[in-house]
């Protein structure tokens, strides 16, 4: 039987896989380099609202990422904040 721990990690490892291949280039370097750095502290709670936000539409999140749009209050949470401020951090479109 696996234990929470186990199960935790399970699940950021197939976090970070769904965060790296999204669809398209932009968005899984910036997922994918946005979990790499956060995964590996986020509680039960946090991993819960980066699944809801890889359930969103790439070209949605590039907009809030970006400022380019609001984030919605059904997708607003302190994980979706933190992933925005990251891409702007970064200075927005990663580069090739």
């Amino acid at each position: 039987m696996m234990t929470v721990p186990d199960l935790d990690e399970t699940r950021r490892k197939r976090l970070l896989f769904r965060s790296r291949h999204r669809g398209t280039r932009e968005m899984d370097i910036l997922l994918g380099g946005f979990a790499e750095a956060n995964l590996g502290r986020f509680s039960t709670a946090e991993l819960d609202q980066f699944e809801d936000l890889l359930n969103e539409a790439d070209d949605e999140l590039y907009a809030w990422a970006l400022g380019r749009a609001p984030i919605p209050e059904r997708a607003d949470s302190p994980v979706v904040r933190s992933f925005a401020d990251a891409v702007r951090r970064r200075g927005g479109a990663p580069s090739n």
